[in-house]
C-alpha cells in the first residue's frame, strides 16, 4: 500500500532541486511533472510513489486491468485456470517479447515472482505472501500454488510490483547493473534515458506485445520537481503536459483555464492520523478514543482540501470493496473527549506530533494540535526530513503522525494487512496496534468465498479498529491531476499508473 507498506508521506519523496527546461513541449513528447522520483528502475526494490509509477511502464504483469472498467483482464497471460481446491493457478503465457527482442517464458515468470516472494531485497513481498511455490511447467506455463486457497490473489497479480523482468539479463550483467540505467523491459516502455533526481526519458518498446499500443510514438519524460508552484507554472506556460499532486488551493484556479483539464481522479487514499500504541498515552485505549473524538474531520477536510475530499468514517479507504459506508465513525466530541482522557490519567500528557515540511502536513499538524490542546494534552510538533518520518515511525519513536497511504487494488486484503493487522509484517503502519481477533478476521476475509461473507468479515474488521482507534481515520482523498487538453487517453488510475500507452496527442 502503498506508497504503502507502502504508504508515503507527501513530503517523503520531494526531489533535490529545481531543473532547466526548454521551450515549451515539442509535439512528439509528453512530459509528465510530479513531486515524486524515480529511485530504482528494479520493480522489487522500492514502494515509493515515483516508482510505483515508472513500473508500470516498464514492465507487464500477468494481468493487467482495464484502465476504463477496472476489471482484470489477460496480460502476459493470456488464460489461467484455477483448481477447485482454490490453491493451485495455472497461467498460459502469450506470445511476447521483451525490449531486446527475447521471448518471456514461464521461467522469466517464475525467477521474478520468486524475487518479489523470497528475496531479503524485496520492498513489498506481502501481496505474494499466500503463495507456497512459483514453477514453470513448461516455457508457456506457470503454475503458482498456494498454502491455502486466497481469494485476492488475481488482484494482487496484478499490482505494481509484479512486473516480469528478464531472467537471462539479470544473470548475465548482475542485479544491479541489470537495473543501473538501460533495463530490458517488458511494458510499454523501454528507457531512453535515466537522470537520477531530475528525470527519466521513456520511448515506446517496439516489441511490446499489446499490437498498436503505445498509442503514441512519443517520447515521456517523468520529470521530478519539488516546488508545487513551479510544477503548476509549468503547466500554464503549455511547458508540460500532466502535473501530478496539484496543491488543493490551486484546483479552482487551473479548473478555469482554458488549456487546461483539471480532474479529481478517483482513489484509494486515506488520510490518517498515526498513533503510538508502544507507549503511554496512546497505549491507553481510553486515551486514544479521547484523542480520535477531540478531531473535527469534517472541519479539517474542509479546511486543508478546500471540501475536495471526504471526511473518512472507517481505518480503511472509503473507495475499497466492503467499505461499511454506513458506519457512523468517530463522533466529534469534544466535551466527552476531555471527560475520557481525564478519566484516562492521561490529561497533561506530552505529546510528539512528527511532522514533514510540506504545506498540508504542517497544517494536520497545527489542526490536531490545536484540537488535542484543548482537551487537556500537550501536543508539540516535532519537525523532521522525509527520511528521519519514516525511521522515527519504524521505530516506534514517536507518539502521533499525520500521513496517507492507498490501496494498490479493490480488494481489502492489501489494505487491512497494511494498516490493522498486527502480525502481518506492517506493525499496522508502525503503530504497533494488535488485536488477535483483527488479525484472524484478516485471515478469514482471505478464505472466504461467498461475497456476502467476506463484507460481513470487513464490515468487523472496521468496527473494531475504528472503536478501538488504531489510527484516527480523517479522510479519503482523489487524485488531483491537471493535464494539458492536447492529450488524449491520460490518467492516473487508483492504482497510481499512468495510462500512457492509451495516450494519443491531439493536433
Amino acid at each position: 500500500m502503498r506508497a504503502k507498506g507502502l504508504a508515503l508521506s507527501g513530503a517523503t519523496l520531494l526531489a533535490a532541486g529545481l531543473v532547466a527546461f526548454g521551450p515549451a513541449s515539442a509535439a512528439d513528447v509528453i512530459r509528465i511533472v510530479s513531486p515524486y522520483q524515480t529511485t530504482t528502475l528494479d520493480p522489487m526494490r522500492s514502494a515509493a510513489a515515483g516508482n510505483i509509477e515508472t513500473y508500470g511502464q516498464l514492465y507487464s504483469r500477468l494481468l493487467r486491468r482495464n484502465s476504463e472498467t477496472g476489471a482484470l483482464e489477460p496480460g502476459l497471460a493470456e488464460k489461467w485456470d484455477i483448481s477447485e481446491d482454490g490453491k493451485t493457478y495455472t497461467f498460459h503465457l502469450r506470445d511476447a517479447q521483451f525490449s531486446d527482442g527475447s521471448a518471456i517464458t514461464a521461467d522469466d515468470v517464475a525467477f521474478s515472482l520468486e524475487r518479489i516472494r523470497s528475496d531479503k531485497k524485496s520492498a513489498y513481498p506481502a501481496p505474494l505472501g499466500a503463495v507456497e511455490s512459483v514453477k514453470a511447467a513448461d516455457p508457456k506455463t506457470v503454475v503458482v500454488t498456494l498454502k491455502s486457497a486466497f481469494a485476492p490473489f488475481l488482484g494482487n497479480a496484478e499490482i505494481w510490483n509484479m512486473g516480469i523482468v528478464s531472467k537471462a539479463d539479470v544473470e548475465k550483467r548482475g542485479e544491479e547493473a541489470a537495473f543501473a540505467t538501460v533495463p530490458v523491459t517488458s511494458g510499454p516502455y523501454e528507457v531512453k534515458q535515466w537522470k537520477p533526481n531530475e528525470r527519466l526519458i521513456l520511448e515506446p518498446n517496439p516489441h511490446y506485445w499489446r499490437e498498436g499500443y503505445p498509442k503514441s510514438d512519443a517520447t515521456v519524460e517523468l520529470i521530478e520537481v519539488a516546488s508545487p508552484e513551479t510544477r503548476i507554472a509549468m503547466l500554464k506556460a503549455g511547458e508540460i503536459d500532466a502535473v501530478r499532486a496539484v496543491p488543493w488551493a490551486q484546483i479552482d484556479e487551473l479548473k478555469t483555464a482554458e488549456a487546461i483539464d483539471m480532474r479529481l481522479e478517483p482513489s484509494t487514499t486515506i488520510y490518517m492520523t498515526l498513533l503510538n500504541h508502544k507507549r503511554e498515552p496512546f497505549s491507553n485505549l481510553q486515551a486514544r478514543q479521547a484523542a480520535g473524538m477531540a478531531i473535527d474531520n469534517k472541519a479539517m477536510a474542509k479546511a486543508i482540501t478546500r471540501g475536495y475530499a471526504e471526511p473518512a468514517n472507517t481505518t480503511l479507504p472509503g473507495s475499497v470493496d466492503f467499505h461499511d459506508k454506513d458506519y457512523p465513525g468517530i463522533a466529534y466530541d469534544p466535551a466527552k473527549a476531555k471527560e475520557l482522557l481525564a478519566e484516562s490519567g492521561m490529561a497533561g500528557h506530552e505529546v510528539k506530533i512528527l511532522a514533514t515540511a510540506d504545506a498540508p502536513s504542517q497544517q494536520t499538524a497545527l489542526l490536531i494540535q490545536a484540537q488535542w490542546q484543548a482537551i487537556g494534552l500537550k501536543p508539540v510538533i516535532v519537525n523532521v526530513d522525509g527520511g528521519a518520518w519514516w525511521d522515527a515511525t519504524g521505530k516506534g519513536d514517536y507518539d502521533a503522525a499525520a500521513n496517507w497511504w492507498y490501496n494498490e487494488t479493490p480488494d481489502p486484503d492489501l489494505a487491512v494487512r497494511w494498516a490493522v493487522c498486527g502480525s502481518c509484517g506492517s506493525n499496522s503502519y508502525n503503530t504497533f496496534y494488535e488485536n488477535p481477533k483483527v488479525d484472524a478476521l484478516v485471515e478469514q476475509g482471505t478464505k472466504a468465498v461467498d461475497l456476502t461473507k467476506r463484507a460481513e468479515i470487513y464490515k468487523e474488521i472496521q468496527k473494531i479498529t475504528t472503536e478501538e482507534v488504531a489510527q484516527i481515520p480523517l479522510y479519503y482523498a482523489p487524485n488531483a491531476v491537471a493535464y494539458s487538453k492536447r492529450l488524449q487517453g491520460l490518467k492516473l488510475t487508483p492504482s497510481l499508473q499512468w495510462t500512457l500507452e492509451e495516450t494519443s496527442i491531439g493536433q
